[in-house]
């Protein structure tokens, strides 16, 4: 394959939910797929509770910030993964949606931000093995 498989992680305020995803795929697909997150409307700054949370699983998120929704991030992306961003979330044909229901960590306590950021995990594994099916078999030969 001579492109990496590309997944934008889109929510509202990109503080949470994305954040938590976009860790978790960068941690897990050790630089095989590219990873963008963003929201369609910022916060200031990523959820306190969502660092802690993947501190907690040896994941490092505090250099993130969240950014804005660009149509640009969604054409340059195969895999679209929306998080409660609802109609602000454009679609163009072609392209991978998977829309996932989770609870928004803010403001939850840190207990229910831990129970998202393992529901996000599981998702994020299934999606790595959907997108590099081969690297079990022979890879690097």
């Amino acid at each position: 394959m001579s492109t990496r498989p590309s997944v934008l992680f889109v929510c509202v305020h990109n503080a949470g939910r994305s954040q938590l995803a976009a860790g978790w795929l960068t941690h897990l697909a050790a630089g095989a797929i590219e990873v963008r997150s963003a929201g369609s409307m910022p916060a200031e700054q990523i959820s306190p509770s969502a660092v802690t949370a993947m501190a907690e699983v040896g994941i490092d998120i505090t250099a993130q910030t969240p950014k804005i929704l660009t149509i640009e991030a969604v054409e340059a992306s195969d895999v679209v993964v929306t998080m409660g961003c609802g109609d602000a979330c454009p679609v163009f044909p072609g392209k991978r949606y998977e829309d996932w229901q989770l609870d928004d960590p803010a403001g939850q306590s840190l207990d229910a931000v831990r129970t998202i950021r393992d529901a996000i995990r599981a998702r994020v594994e299934k999606l790595v093995a959907e997108l590099l099916p081969t690297t079990q078999e022979g890879a690097g030969r």
